[in-house]
């Protein structure tokens, strides 16, 4: 690990976020480290431990596969023998932590917490730690799909910040396809970003940012982690007590 993180954090994550609402580092963590995940990732893979992406919403006239072409594990880190990806958890902690009280007026003290997000509700403070829980590891299967248009927290569900970390050694976009197109609200403009080994992508979770995965033709790997506005997610609890009261409810992520 050769990144200063208390310096990257300060003069390019906090600035660039704020400004322009997106921002990657490449080389995060170095060839040797990058390597560790990728083989736990390829291992996950390899053992069957991926399952379908799901979606929150289904679209009239449209098959799942179609939407999203995922499959996906939820990892916990050391808990699931995954030492490496534990130790990537562990410095995005650290990247999110150097940014308190510099991302906006979000207070984030939760990371992504189960399989499904549902679409629930809006607010603000500072933070001071960080709860460790899951991170959505991903592979799209290198057979054309990808991930339509979508929004991560269109609705208040919490999540603030999107954290992606690819793991795609020699990737050729041209010949791989798979870049992760950003639409930022408001701008004449698209952001691609490509896939590469060892980089890191942070963005807006919410609707300033709707983004797709283009169609993948080799197998492409990812982690994605999502950080929580604690009074957002809050709200969004409350709100889902509410509808499980009077049976308006489905499932939500605690």
């Amino acid at each position: 690990m050769v990144l200063n993180l208390e310096k990257l954090v300060r003069e390019s994550v906090v600035p660039r976020l704020n400004e322009h609402g997106y921002y990657y580092i490449d080389n995060f963590l170095g060839s040797a480290v990058g390597d560790c995940v990728y083989e736990e990732v390829r291992n996950l893979h390899s053992v069957g431990a991926l399952r379908d992406g799901q979606l929150a919403g289904q679209r009239a006239g449209y098959c799942k596969r179609h939407l999203r072409g995922d499959q996906i594990a939820w990892v916990r880190g050391v808990k699931d023998r995954c030492y490496a990806i534990d130790f990537l958890l562990s410095l995005l902690d650290k990247v999110i932590i150097l940014c308190e009280g510099k991302l906006e007026n979000y207070n984030i003290k939760d990371r992504s917490q189960s399989a499904v997000m549902n679409h629930i509700g809006g607010g603000k403070g500072s933070h001071t730690s960080v709860r460790m829980d899951k991170a959505m590891v991903a592979c799209y299967p290198g057979n054309g799909t990808g991930y339509v248009r979508h929004v991560d927290n269109p609705t208040g569900d919490g999540r603030c910040v999107t954290c992606i970390y690819y793991l795609n050694k020699n990737w050729d976009a041209k010949v791989d396809g798979g870049i992760l197109r950003i639409f930022p609200e408001g701008k004449s403009y698209v952001v691609d970003v490509e896939p590469m080994f060892d980089r890191l992508l942070l963005f807006w979770s919410d609707r300033r940012n709707p983004h797709e995965v283009q169609p993948a033709y080799s197998v492409r790997y990812a982690i994605t982690v999502w950080y929580f506005d604690a009074e957002e997610r809050a709200e969004a609890r409350t709100r889902y007590r509410n509808r499980t009261a009077s049976g308006e409810a489905t499932s939500f992520t605690s």
